[in-house]
């Protein structure tokens, strides 16, 4: 007679943005991702600026009142958004979605809260993406305000290209919602020695469009304050 044998799956576990800022996998291949875009030229997309788009993607979600756990699945899925980096810039939305997948069923968490979490990574991007959720229009808008000149990494200012100079430009960046306007305004305080409002939108315009259009999802109007100058 053959023993018999249990093979149910273990339960899914309840992963928290804790778990993922602490897995040593995900730290390592965030900081790789950005050792790739400091040898490409490209500003800092390391541990900074996806602790930042987490803490951004945190309070918008929390502003147009989504429940709590959909608040930490887009923390984590903004904390992850630019992981692909560590592939390549081209196609890293769709890259670093699935690094994530690989990742958080490593980790147990349940497949059907890591589907909303790839869906938000790979439509992150101007490029390719649309908002296609609440977390990803949360993600978008994060990631497009994150504009700073902390970012800079190239240390030659001689060198500087346009991307360098317009981070450089930006002393402060903050995004500010009102629930009873249903705006959402991103301001921004430039130093037009580093760069000139008019270089801001060259490179930004896009961007700007595509934060629009995310708003538009959760019901807000978008905003854009550079300089005391407001433009919606």
């Amino acid at each position: 007679m053959q023993p018999s044998t249990d093979v149910r799956a273990e339960s899914p576990r309840l992963i928290t943005l804790k778990d993922v800022k602490g897995n040593p996998k995900v730290k390592s291949l965030i900081e790789g991702a950005n050792e790739v875009m400091r040898a490409m030229g490209y500003t800092e997309h390391g541990l900074r600026h996806v602790g930042v788009v987490s803490s951004i993607t945190r309070y918008i979600m929390e502003n147009v009142e989504a429940p709590p756990r959909e608040i930490e699945l887009g923390q984590i899925a903004a904390y992850l958004h630019d992981i692909g980096n560590v592939v390549n810039r081209i196609g890293h939305p769709q890259t670093g979605a699935s690094i994530a997948f690989t990742l958080l069923n490593e980790m147990g968490m349940d497949v059907i809260e890591i589907a909303p979490i790839l869906g938000a990574i790979g439509n992150h991007e101007e490029t390719a993406g649309t908002p296609v959720s609440l977390m990803s229009a949360a993600i978008i808008v994060a990631d497009k305000s994150d504009v700073h000149f902390s970012r800079v990494q190239n240390p030659i200012l001689e060198t500087y290209d346009i991307h360098d100079r317009v981070n450089a430009a930006v002393q402060k960046s903050r995004v500010n919602m009102d629930k009873e306007q249903r705006t959402l305004e991103l301001t921004l305080e430039i130093d037009t020695a580093f760069a000139t409002v008019m270089e801001y939108f060259e490179i930004f315009l896009s961007r700007m469009v595509m934060c629009r259009r995310a708003a538009d999802t959760f019901g807000y109007r978008f905003g854009l304050s550079v300089n005391g100058l407001y433009l919606e």
